[in-house]
């Protein structure tokens, strides 16, 4: 959730997007965190920052704060962890500026991080009332029936999701989703439909390096070094000599990575500067 809506951080910095990410990159509270800007020394921070909340939210009480200070109020209160004061200010934020997904997003991850799953879901399922491709909204409700045991039903809206964009012939959409899918499947276990599905992406989508990216991933967690090798040369093939983007970069931002760093948690300096030869293992589930 960008502080102005033409901002839009691709998801998967918090939740490491599965395929675009964002989680890719894109929403999340970590990337807002990101953007405060206080002068150094712990302390010395913490108390400057209270003396903005304090004055915004003079402003906000007297009726007198304008939409700049009011994104900066929002962004204090979650530097300074007040978030179910932050919830309260989203609330109207969100309802009032419907084409800003972002904050509808936010919220439904801060009702998720203070435990309310249902209030989060029923954010979520708002979001995708009105954008139901919008993947970054997909992701968090992936993980949320994730972490509550929901799985399968996770799988299976995601298969027809993935179906209607694969048939009658294939759209571009169809990988995030697909990505996202198989990400799933891996993460309860169930490699082989991982590996097929990847494996089809990269068939259906010729151009595109992420599913063999994805797929040199799984390999190489199964020990097979030589496939994953492999599947990177032919990702490799597949980019640009002009895109100026290199494998590592893709690696690390295209999403799909978003469930199987969970524990939920963004991936660290040293993994976003892994090389394609040195792909860093995923932590356990």
């Amino acid at each position: 959730m960008p502080p102005r809506a033409s901002s839009v951080p691709r998801p998967g910095r918090l939740l490491p997007l599965a395929i675009g990410g964002a989680v890719a990159g894109c929403l999340t509270l970590g990337w807002w965190l990101g953007q405060i800007t206080a002068p150094a020394g712990p302390e010395r921070s913490r108390l400057q920052l209270e003396r903005q909340l304090a004055q915004l939210q003079g402003r906000r009480n007297s009726g007198s704060i304008s939409a700049t200070d009011q994104q900066r109020l929002l962004e204090l209160l979650l530097a300074l962890g007040q978030e179910r004061e932050a919830i309260q200010l989203l609330e109207p934020m969100a309802d009032q500026q419907p084409q800003r997904w972002q904050l509808r997003l936010l919220l439904a991850e801060l009702r998720r991080k203070g435990n309310d799953r249902s209030g989060a879901e029923q954010e979520l399922r708002r979001l995708l009332s009105q954008q139901p491709e919008r993947i970054e909204a997909l992701q968090l409700l992936t993980l949320l029936q994730l972490e509550q045991g929901r799985g399968l039903e996770a799988q299976n809206r995601l298969k027809a999701l993935l179906q209607k964009k694969l048939t009658p012939t294939a759209r571009p959409e169809a990988v995030a989703i697909g990505l996202l899918l198989a990400d799933l499947q891996r993460q309860q276990g169930q490699q082989a439909e991982a590996t097929a599905l990847y494996t089809r992406l990269a068939a259906e989508f010729a151009k595109d390096p992420r599913p063999l990216l994805a797929l040199a991933l799984l390999q190489q967690e199964q020990g097979d070094g030589r496939a994953a090798q492999d599947a990177l040369a032919l990702a490799r093939a597949r980019m640009s000599e002009g895109s100026g983007v290199r494998l590592e970069q893709v690696a690390s931002s295209w999403g799909v990575n978003s469930l199987r760093r969970t524990g939920l948690r963004a991936p660290s300096p040293e993994e976003s500067r892994a090389t394609p030869e040195q792909v860093p293992e995923p932590p356990a589930p």
